[in-house]
């Protein structure tokens, strides 16, 4: 376990940790939260070994593998598997091990090297890596693609993936998410829930964190508080604790204030001089409880647009795309005819790559249209937060010389004390706004580009990722403000409480067209799983050869033969002379009981059958893996296929036992009946 005992922490001259004790136990999944700049980085420094404490004590088991996402930008040209590939500390270590016994002629050292690879599953490793990369977005035809070809975002998936390799006993998180599109946030809530180890992550997309933690920890003023529970459970349990500290701190200001006018009234009288001392002792020894401060609430809204045209936009035959000098033009969307209305709030979804960006980029007149029409609305006035606006932010720049700028070239104009003001709305204050933006968090400059779409009084509103530096409370704060938005909105985000909290219809982005999506996220979740299963049982398809299913193993009996449903116990033989009735009424209560549970066992029939043809199939696919001479595409189709066949075995696997469960509690009330 881990465990920190009265821990001192700084960072400079900062306390990050002040006396902090808290136990973390073996496979727990734990969030860590807390406002920007709390420390919680700093913290992830001290678990991995980067940082000592100031004071108090820190353990954690010394043999603990440890997987991170390194944070540097990587620079190489190796190719985007073996990139992942080398996460898998204890496949290199073997390798390394096998190279030195190699070079020294050692045929002992080299049997336990080949040991140690086969305990690795070196047989594997690089279908297991590949497997990681696709669900990860990446494409078949970027798997073997040198880790330089891709742009930053790419690369971070790349290290997240790399880190998802490591074996390790202690993973952390840190904004896992910020790099991703919801299809690909999907599947890693699915790979986290299934890791084994123990878990840390930072994240401030609520409903990644209620998927996959149980414990919440939270850093506070250089506190850190354990709740148990995933992020919802916490902050209902921490309203609660900051509702009775409150109420507890206003009764001790009472019981004071009681024994300080008696104090003052008695003190001076001889009859009374004695219950007043005692008074004031008993102030002395009373523990002072703190007022409960918070962290202010931040809160900002959009100005009331001058005007809101209807519709905002029409657009017939929409090609969208890019086009190259001597090239030519590569259409990503085509045929799109929407109409965009005012008020409307609608969602943008697809995975990356199938155009969200680019449709967005296109309305936002940053490129024109590759075809088509695009009409505007009379007074159409754009505000478009772009996932790389903060890129083009110049870093010499201070927020009020940002602003001044802006008020110039945009407008509307101001005096600099009102835009002082102004920024003040957006936790700008004091010095900051002479703060150069290049020192500035991610944060700090999400909310400067807010601040600037705020100022220009926009009636459409193009979000194109905005919340990926934003804390909860930013979050909140943005969600709030665009329900009160009276113009429209048109949102691309991986933040499903956003999506959820802002939108009322959605358009999908899938396979070069653009169309309205009939139903919310959680019909597209289902939708993006059984896309999954469709291209898994293709690609299935596609890697078998034509063979008769082998049996499956004799080893790997199903769970029906493992724990198969006890027959109803018989019942006592009956005294001679017992009455026709009973025995019609036995009878009765036999054919209610087969009916009753009738669906159960078709069911677990059904289940039994087809984890005979998993089993089947597993076998098969390892009998490929192990064989020699298979190429790396190959590799990473058998590997998405034995996924895909094991998380199907657990799913049914789960659903067995809790059919069996109901079958065993009916045939017992049966029984007992």
């Amino acid at each position: 376990m881990i465990t920190l005992r009265q821990v001192t922490l700084r960072r400079g001259t900062k306390v990050v940790l002040d006396s902090a004790s808290v136990t973390l136990n073996p496979g727990e999944k734990v969030g860590l939260v807390g406002r920007n700049g709390a420390g919680k980085s700093t913290l992830f420094a001290l678990l991995a070994g980067r940082l000592q404490a100031d004071a108090g004590d820190f353990e954690m088991p010394p043999r603990w593998r440890l997987g991170e996402v390194a944070q540097q930008m990587p620079e190489t040209d190796d190719p985007a598997t073996q990139f992942v590939l080398q996460g898998d500390t204890r496949l290199m270590e073997a390798q390394a091990e096998l190279a030195a016994a190699e070079a020294a002629d050692d045929g002992e050292a080299m049997a336990h090297a080949h040991v140690a690879l086969e305990e690795a599953g070196a047989f594997d490793a690089r279908a297991r890596a590949q497997t990681l990369l696709l669900g990860l977005g990446f494409t078949r035809e970027q798997l073997d693609a040198p880790v330089n070809s891709f742009s930053g975002g790419w690369r971070m998936r790349l290290q997240l993936a790399r880190a998802l390799m490591c074996p390790a006993d202690l993973m952390l998180l840190d904004e896992p998410t910020n790099h991703l599109d919801l299809d690909a946030l999907v599947w890693l809530e699915g790979w986290l829930q299934r890791y084994a180890g123990t878990l840390l992550v930072i994240s401030h997309d609520r409903e990644f964190l209620d998927a996959i933690t149980g414990v919440t920890l939270h850093l506070d003023d250089a506190k850190l508080t354990r709740y148990g529970g995933n992020y919802t459970a916490f902050e209902e349990m921490r309203a609660e604790r900051l509702s009775q500290q409150a109420a507890a701190y206003t009764k001790q200001q009472e019981r004071i204030a009681h024994l300080q006018r008696f104090i003052d009234r008695f003190k001076a009288k001889a009859t009374k001089a004695k219950q007043a001392q005692s008074r004031v002792k008993a102030l002395d020894r009373m523990e002072r409880l703190a007022p409960v401060l918070t962290a202010s609430d931040f809160s900002f809204e959009f100005r009331e647009p001058p005007n809101l045209p209807n519709p905002m936009l029409a657009l017939r035959d929409v090609d969208v795309g890019y086009k190259a000098p001597d090239a030519p033009p590569k259409v990503i969307v085509h045929g799109i005819s929407r109409t965009v209305l005012a008020g409307q709030r609608i969602g943008i979804l697809g995975a990356n790559g199938q155009g969200k960006s680019t449709f967005v980029k296109t309305i936002a007149r940053e490129q024109p249209p590759l075809a088509g029409t695009v009409t505007e609305g009379k007074g159409l006035a754009i505000g478009y937060f772009a996932q790389q606006e903060m890129d083009l932010l110049h870093a010499d720049d201070t927020p009020l010389q940002h602003m001044v700028r802006l008020a110039r070239t945009v407008g509307p104009e101001a005096r600099e004390q009102e835009l002082r003001d102004f920024l003040g709305q957006f936790r700008f204050t004091g010095d900051m706004v002479n703060q150069a933006v290049g020192t500035l968090s991610g944060g700090e400059k999400a909310r400067l580009v807010l601040a600037s779409l705020v100022w220009q009084r926009p009636n459409l509103l193009l979000l194109d990722e905005p919340t990926n530096h934003l804390d909860l409370n930013t979050r909140e704060a943005l969600s709030m403000a665009l329900n009160e938005f009276e113009g429209t909105v048109m949102l691309v985000s991986h933040d499903r409480a956003l999506l959820r909290e802002v939108c009322d219809e959605f358009w999908l982005v899938a396979d070069g067209v653009l169309k309205p999506f009939d139903g919310d996220l959680d019909d597209y979740q289902r939708w993006l799983l059984e896309r999954s299963r469709e291209a898994a049982r293709a690609l299935s398809a596609k890697a078998s050869p034509a063979r008769a299913p082998s049996p499956a193993p004799a080893t790997t009996p199903s769970p029906a033969a493992i724990a198969a449903p006890s027959p109803a116990p018989s019942p006592a033989p009956k005294a001679a002379g017992s009455g026709r009735d009973d025995r019609k009424a036995a009878a009765q209560a036999r054919a209610r009981l087969a009916e009753l549970t009738r669906p159960l066992r078709n069911e677990l029939s059904q289940i039994d059958k087809r984890l005979e043809k998993l089993g089947a199939e597993k076998a098969d696919v390892e009998s490929q893996l192990a064989s020699p001479g298979l190429a790396g595409e190959q590799f990473a189709e058998l590997g998405r296929r034995l996924a895909h066949v094991q998380a199907e075995v657990a799913m049914l696997e789960e659903r067995w036992l809790e059919l069996q469960t109901q079958l065993e509690d009916l045939t017992a009330q049966g029984a007992g009946g």
